[in-house]
C-alpha cells in the first residue's frame, strides 16, 4: 500500500497526463467528441517530427499529416517543392515516359527476342563494314602522306642543303590536303567505333527488357 507521501508524484504524474490529454480534446474517462480537432504532424529541417495544432510560419509550405483526436491519419498535405525539386520530378516524369513508349515500341515491333538479335547483328555489320572501309582509306592516306613527307625533305626548308629550292605549291598544298583529311578520317573511324559501341550496348539493353516484358507477361 503507497502511503501519502510515495502517492503525491503519482497523483502529479497522473494531473499532468490528464491535463495534456484534455488539451488535445480527449477525455480521461470514456470517448469526447474530437470530430473538430485536428493535430498535424510535420518534419523540421533536423529530420525531428513534431505534432502540433498549428504548423509554423517556416513549414507553412512543407509536407504534413493530419491526424484526429485519436491520432488516426485523416489527411495528407503535399508540400510546395523547390524548383530544383520540381525539375527532378519533370525530368523523372519524362524519363518514365520515355521508358514506356521504349517498351511499347519493343513489344509491338518484335515477335521474339530472336528478331532483336538478328536486327543487332545486321547493324553492327555494317558499321563494322563502314570501320573496316575507313580504316583501308586511312592506311592509304597515311602512305601517300609519307610519300610527300619524302618528297618535302628535298626543298627548303626541310632539306639540309642550304642551296635546296623552296618547296613547290602544289607540294605544299598537297601536303596540307592529306594531313587534314588524315586527321579528319580519324576522328571519323573514333565516332564510328563509338556508334559500334552504343548500338551493342543498346541492342543488350533491349534484348534484357524484352525479355522482361514478355516473361512479366506470361501466364
Amino acid at each position: 500500500m503507497l502511503n501519502r507521501r510515495q502517492l503525491l508524484p503519482t497523483l502529479t504524474t497522473l494531473g499532468l497526463l490528464a491535463l495534456g490529454f484534455a488539451a488535445l480534446g480527449v477525455a480521461a474517462n470514456g470517448p469526447s467528441d474530437d470530430q473538430g480537432l485536428r493535430v498535424y504532424k510535420w518534419t523540421d529541417d533536423q529530420g525531428i517530427v513534431h505534432y502540433g495544432d498549428s504548423i509554423p510560419s517556416q513549414y507553412a509550405q512543407s509536407e504534413r499529416d493530419v491526424l484526429n483526436g485519436q491520432g488516426i491519419e485523416i489527411g495528407h498535405v503535399a508540400g510546395r517543392k523547390s524548383a530544383s525539386q520540381e525539375g527532378a520530378q519533370a525530368q523523372a516524369q519524362q524519363a518514365a515516359e520515355q521508358r514506356a513508349q521504349r517498351d511499347r515500341f519493343l513489344l509491338t515491333t518484335y515477335a521474339s527476342a530472336q528478331e532483336i538479335e538478328q536486327l543487332r547483328d545486321e547493324r553492327l555489320g555494317q558499321i563494322d563494314g563502314q570501320i573496316k572501309a575507313s580504316s583501308t582509306y586511312i592506311d592509304s592516306l597515311a602512305l601517300r602522306l609519307a610519300a610527300l613527307e619524302e618528297r618535302a625533305m628535298h626543298f627548303a626548308p626541310y632539306s639540309a642543303d642550304a642551296n635546296a629550292h623552296r618547296m613547290p605549291d602544289d607540294l605544299a598544298e598537297d601536303l596540307v590536303h592529306t594531313a587534314n583529311e588524315t586527321r579528319g578520317q580519324r576522328t571519323a573511324l573514333d565516332v564510328k567505333r563509338q556508334e559500334q559501341a552504343d548500338t551493342r550496348a543498346q541492342f543488350a539493353i533491349d534484348i534484357q527488357r524484352y525479355h522482361e516484358l514478355t516473361n512479366h507477361s506470361a501466364p
